[in-house]
């Protein structure tokens, strides 16, 4: 199963729509609380290009936010990602 990373703060209704999505999939997944390490909001910002929560990487790939996410199970994209380790 591939690494799964998520960005996100205490208060962010995506973030939780985001791990229940995840964990009713059997998933699990390393949590980086922005709100708590300035460090760590700065460095999200870097990688990815945004401010906002969630921030979802499968392995090395940045899936983007929780709706991203929900995009790209729809189009069939999720699985391989979570499968292959990516």
């Amino acid at each position: 199963m591939a690494d799964i990373k998520i960005y996100s703060t205490a208060v962010c209704p995506y973030c939780v729509a985001a791990k229940n999505f995840l964990k009713q999939r059997g998933h699990s997944w390393q949590e980086v609380r922005i709100d708590l390490d300035p460090a760590a909001r700065a460095h999200m910002m870097q990688i990815t290009g945004r401010t906002s929560v969630p921030q979802i990487f499968i392995g090395a790939t940045h899936v983007g936010g929780f709706d991203d996410m929900v995009a790209l199970d729809r189009a069939g994209g999720l699985a391989p990602l979570l499968e292959a380790g990516a």
